[in-house]
């Protein structure tokens, strides 16, 4: 795949770069540059090889889902402007 002066200037333009013309060339060499790496990537023989999230084995650790902490709605809602049934109230924002 090679990218073009148009495409470099799209790109440009989606990311919000300015992009002066003398230098759409070094950017058109750089962008087909890492393109030739990942066309390079797909070469690579990976039957058989699973998926990883890192190069160690790793386990993510895990907590028992229980309430610490909570049992009070009173004293959380006490300093609210306004409340109702525990609940915070809110002007209404949308029309």
């Amino acid at each position: 795949m090679s990218v073009d002066a148009a495409t470099v200037k799209r790109i440009g333009r989606l990311a919000r770069i300015r992009i002066e013309e003398s230098e759409v060339t070094a950017y058109q060499d750089e962008l087909n540059a890492i393109l030739g790496f990942v066309e390079q990537l797909s070469e690579v023989d990976v039957a058989g090889v699973e998926p990883m999230t890192s190069v160690t084995p790793m386990v993510l650790r895990r907590r028992d889902d229980v309430v610490t902490d909570g049992g009070y709605p009173e004293k959380i809602v006490a300093n609210a402007p306004l409340s109702e049934d525990n609940f915070f109230m809110v002007p209404k924002v949308v029309e």
